[in-house]
């Protein structure tokens, strides 16, 4: 018997070691890939121009991997050795909380979640494998991990005072890299308001109110009703105005994208996707909903995925560029990747001269291109971080000078 039960413990033993070692990286490989299709030459010029570019990327998920960001990663798109190389200066690092089985573009129900069975998969804390915003607080809690043991090469942002840090260490030799909190689908609030208080504390500053589903707070473009802004929804979005916290309307249904329009009182952002004009895929913008969220002072946020610009090409991710610059200005013009977001690119982090390289391809000027790569992003955060109350205060202040 005893025999018997040391083979069974052994095969037991065999297979948790498949499941919580191996598994997990192999899946993440498998979803978050380079397609290996040839680059676009890159001249002196733009690696020169791109070297002295402050760059922000409005949308990574890859606080969600079982992955150290301090260590280059053989798999993925995002670290901060290749945040390094590819000269970030301003990283949002999003906390993915659920996510539907059978996830596609056109329609998810909210009975699943695949990302339960990955926090297990992963050795994540217990408290996370059943409790939505447990899984955000623990992913707030890898990047002050990540952020502490860095030897201040990883700088937490979330407010003026630490943007401010970040900007002055960078005008010397050493080179941080900042890192933004933010959130994808306010799912994760699991039906109380005061949950945005706990994740603010944390260090979240920027959600968007829905996923790939349907939720408390509204309809997703890729749920089964699509509705507009409930009036849960409306008073998260006042409390995230008044606290500062910027309004995220990606993965929004196009009746929700009005909705926050319509009431929004600070700049709103679309943090990675693409537009219709370009890439006619449900998620994408149309040109009202880019002209709306222009009249916020917002940004769209173009990403590098053929669901979003119809390729993997940064030639494509430059023309849906262009297209919102020609369309509303270049003051509105950001970047939004979507690394590590189960998503196949041409490129990673490192090699973001190819989008330098492409938007000169494109025509757009030098200063044009430091709009868009990073300084639209950077005036819109700080502006955005600021609690309500103090950034009239500023407003008004600003008047009487």
């Amino acid at each position: 018997m005893r025999r018997w039960v040391a083979i069974a413990l052994g095969v037991t033993g065999l297979a948790a070691a498949a499941f919580f070692g191996p598994l997990p990286a192999f899946v993440e490989s498998q979803m978050n890939r380079i397609d290996g299709q040839p680059l676009i030459a890159v001249s002196d010029r733009a690696r020169e121009l791109h070297r002295s570019l402050r760059i922000v990327d409005l949308h990574a998920d890859t606080l969600m991997w079982r992955r150290d960001l301090r260590d280059r990663a053989r798999r993925g798109h995002v670290d901060l050795p290749r945040l390094e190389e590819g000269n970030v200066a301003l990283q949002v690092f999003s906390s993915v909380s659920k996510s539907p089985r059978g996830l596609n573009y056109d329609a998810n129900p909210a009975d699943s979640d695949t990302l339960g069975a990955l926090a297990v998969a992963q050795l994540q804390p217990v408290r996370t494998w059943n409790s939505l915003a447990e899984r955000t607080l623990w992913h707030g809690q890898k990047l002050d991990r990540a952020v502490a043991a860095s030897g201040g090469m990883l700088l937490k942002v979330s407010d003026d005072a630490s943007l401010d840090l970040l900007l002055a260490r960078r005008g010397n030799k050493a080179q941080p890299v900042g890192a933004m909190l933010s959130i994808e689908g306010l799912h994760d609030l699991e039906g109380k308001a005061e949950n945005l208080d706990r994740f603010y504390a944390a260090g979240f500053r920027m959600a968007s109110l829905t996923h790939f589903f349907d939720d408390e707070l509204a309809g997703s473009m890729h749920g089964l009703k699509k509705g507009g802004v409930t009036p849960f929804g409306r008073q998260i979005v006042r409390r995230m105005e008044d606290k500062g916290m910027i309004v995220d309307i990606a993965h929004l249904s196009h009746a929700g994208v009005a909705d926050v329009l319509a009431m929004a009182r600070r700049p709103v952002v679309s943090s990675h996707g693409g537009v219709q004009a370009t890439c006619k895929v449900n998620r994408n913008l149309t040109d009202d909903e880019i002209r709306g969220v222009a009249r916020t002072g917002g940004l769209i946020g173009i990403g590098y995925w053929d669901a979003a610009v119809c390729d993997t090409s940064p030639r494509a991710t430059a023309k849906a560029m262009r297209h919102v610059r020609d369309l509303v200005g270049i003051d509105h013009v950001a970047l939004g990747s979507d690394f590590d977001g189960a998503t196949t690119t041409r490129f990673d982090t490192a090699q973001l001269e190819q989008v330098t390289q492409a938007l000169i391809d494109e025509g757009f000027s030098e200063d044009e291109i430091r709009a868009a790569m990073g300084g639209n992003a950077l005036r819109v955060i700080r502006a955005g971080l600021r609690p309500m109350a103090s950034a009239s205060a500023g407003v008004t202040a600003e008047a009487h000078r």
